[in-house]
């Protein structure tokens, strides 16, 4: 007679910290309330849940019936709850304080509400590195889930995994689920009865083998084509029925099981994630190579005995293949140090939670669902951590003046304040600003994002299109769409990071142009200024970067002037992008949103207003400029296909040499 197979249904709910609350009521709306009024029905249906804290938070407080209603399940035994850190971190890559914070924070906000302190704790991104056990075993924590292919990397057959294994870090000992591709993929894309026939298939005799599933909720809904899937046409009621109906499959909580079964013995996993976030982290060219060598393998039908060993490469990865990233990291890295740094009477709720939020994951990484091309997702990091750094200076004050190697690129970047505003130049040469930050706004001007060739750009650029799932619906994962239509302008590549303050200079027949290059070691004066010089040919340029209360003035001291035109570059980062709230206003004139073009035209002044941002900012020159302004749009790939997203507004300014006889000055004045 065959065994029971024990269904560990599992599902992870989450929002980005700082997505638009539209954004979460729709979810809300199309996915965690009907599936959870859909769970409430069928008592016997078993099943754990993890919502990440920022999410959670937001549903108690908008809808507390439906968080009542979890509560209901809690208690009467139906559903278990998982933990991790609050703001869905990658615990692999914050401080093992703040892991054990974050994770302890997100527990006991569980207890509070809910009345359960978890036992078992969701991995974002399914992110696993062995340095994390400890941390997750001081805070109660017994077992976690990762994917199969993590097993699959170490040799073990995948008949084995059917069960926990048991894994130690410094002697903490800690228990890990591997949780089925097969059925990651088939649930709820597939016909419920093929799924159910899948897991009847599982069953042999012997020892019970458990079927272990656990993926985002928002597949139940929010994907593309779910809600009429799952609710309309009824898959999640069928999969349920059909599921209570097998005399072979049996709904169990992870804690149950993991009380009743043994460990299947002892396994040490690789640093790595799930399979597409291997490629999704490699450059673009190794991702090339690596995708067509997954396809090689598919072609030859050797992939699911092979997949093991295609390994790409790691989570952290995204920090050297995108610089922004990698600088918003490291900004977070320092301040967490100074918090820590803090006596204890000195640390508040505030900064903790600012902190907490400067670690959310999604806008530090790009694949089909990262948030790092999303401009609102990396604000709300920004605006975390210039919360964060105004707060500790309230508490231990810095220097006007502070150099150092912040992101570890062998450069070193000075940081210039006055306590309302911020400036950090790259002394890279470039002498350009790549933060400008305004504490009384909470908004980092300089947060933009270079345009970088992708892997999936070769998509676009084939317009492929991809083949249904036979009997039941796409999944993203293998699903090729355009939100967008793509035009060959919109794939030009950026060949330097943009910032502000790129300086260019243009010959008079346009034959040649280049970007100026200063002096590596600023010279810097007793009043903070920071001064840097440029021998270019016969052009010499003396540039100064100064803050004067709100403003940010920048001076050029031209010598030996060239018959050419000199140019300054801008890149702004405006909160609503190419929304209705941004505008260009000069004379009193509103010239159009920050997504029109300005075609050249002379300017003293121009301001740009943004109601998202709460304030504006107006840039000043003492001498007539050209100006031209166009949006900076990236394409980006996305569960809801190719889209294009605007990331700054960029802004050229630019003079005949031959009238540049006295001092030039811009000056940025920021208002709230």
């Amino acid at each position: 007679m065959p065994k029971i197979v024990p269904l560990l249904f599992g599902v992870h709910a989450h929002q980005p910290v700082g997505n638009f609350p539209k954004v979460l009521d729709d979810a809300h709306l199309r996915c965690y309330q009907p599936f959870l009024h859909m769970m409430e029905r069928f008592p016997e249906f078993r099943f754990s849940i993890h919502v990440s804290g920022w999410l959670f938070d937001y549903l108690v407080h908008h809808y507390p019936d439906d968080i009542q209603l979890l509560k209901a399940l809690v208690s009467r035994g139906q559903v278990e709850l998982f933990g991790a850190g609050y703001t869905e971190p990658v615990l692999a890559a914050i401080p093992v304080r703040d892991r054990i914070s974050q994770i302890n924070c997100m527990s006991g906000r569980l207890e509070q509400v809910l009345g359960r302190r978890p036992q078992g704790a969701w991995l974002t991104e399914r992110v696993w590195d062995s340095t994390v056990v400890p941390s997750l075993v001081a805070c109660g924590i017994r077992y976690v889930t990762v994917d199969d292919y993590h097993f699959l990397c170490t040799g073990i057959d995948q008949g084995m995994l059917t069960g926990f294994f048991s894994t130690e870090e410094d002697g903490k000992l800690l228990d890990v689920f591997p949780i089925s591709e097969a059925l990651r993929y088939r649930l709820p894309f597939s016909p419920a009865s093929e799924a159910i026939q899948y897991l009847e298939s599982l069953a042999v005799d012997g020892e019970a083998h458990a079927a272990i599933y656990f993926d985002d909720i928002e597949k139940f809904g929010i994907w593309p084509e779910t809600y009429e899937w799952v609710y309309t046409r009824g898959w999640l009621e069928d999969f349920i029925r059909r599921t209570l109906d097998s005399p072979i499959v049996k709904p169990m909580l992870f804690s149950d099981y993991h009380a009743s079964a043994a460990t299947r013995g002892v396994v040490y996993l690789p640093t790595t994630s799930y399979i597409e976030m291997n490629e999704w982290t490699l450059p673009t060219e190794a991702a090339n190579r690596f995708s067509a060598l997954v396809q090689e393998v598919k072609n030859a039908g050797q992939y699911d005995s092979n997949k093991a060993f295609l390994r790409g490469g790691i989570w952290r990865n995204f920090m050297t293949r995108y610089p922004e990233s990698n600088w918003m990291h490291k900004r977070m890295l320092g301040l967490s140090g100074r918090y820590a740094a803090l006596p204890e009477p000195d640390k508040t709720i505030e900064m903790r939670d600012a902190l907490f939020e400067a670690q959310a994951n999604d806008a530090y990484w790009h694949g089909l669902f990262g948030g790092l091309y999303l401009p609102h997702l990396r604000r709300a990091v920004y605006g975390a951590l210039v919360k964060l750094e105004a707060l500790l200076d309230t508490v231990a004050p810095r220097g006007s003046l502070v150099s150092c190697d912040t992101d570890m690129d062998g450069h070193v970047e000075s940081f210039l304040q006055n306590g309302i505003l911020q400036a950090v130049v790259r002394n890279d040469g470039l002498a350009d600003i790549c933060e400008l930050d305004s504490y009384l706004l909470n908004h980092n001007f300089g947060d933009t994002l270079t345009r970088q060739k992708e892997h999936y750009h070769q998509k676009v650029m084939l317009n492929q299109s991809s083949t249904r799932n036979a009997g039941g619906i796409d999944n993203p994962h293998e699903r090729i769409s355009f939100k967008h239509n793509i035009l060959p302008e919109d794939m030009v590549f950026d060949p330097f990071r943009r910032s502000l303050f790129i300086d260019r200079l243009h010959t008079s027949d346009e034959i040649k142009s280049e970007v100026l290059r200063y002096r590596i070691k600023p010279v810097t004066t007793a009043d903070s200024t920071l001064t840097f010089e440029c021998h270019h040919e016969a052009l010499v340029v003396r540039k100064q970067i100064a803050l004067e209360d709100r403003a940010l003035v920048v001076t050029y001291v031209f010598g030996n002037v060239p018959d050419a035109r000199f140019e300054v570059e801008l890149n702004l980062a405006m909160p609503s992008c190419d929304g209705p709230a941004g505008r260009f206003e000069m004379n009193e004139e509103v010239l159009g949103g920050f997504a029109q073009r300005i075609q050249p035209r002379p300017c003293d002044e121009i301001r740009l207003r943004d109601d998202i941002l709460g304030g504006q900012l107006t840039l000043l020159v003492n001498q007539t400029a050209t100006l031209r302004s166009a949006p900076c749009f990236s394409v980006s790939q996305s569960e809801a296909g190719f889209e294009k997203i605007m990331q700054a507004v960029t802004l050229h300014l630019d003079w005949p040499c031959q009238l540049l006889k006295s001092p030039l000055v811009i000056r940025l004045t920021i208002d709230s």
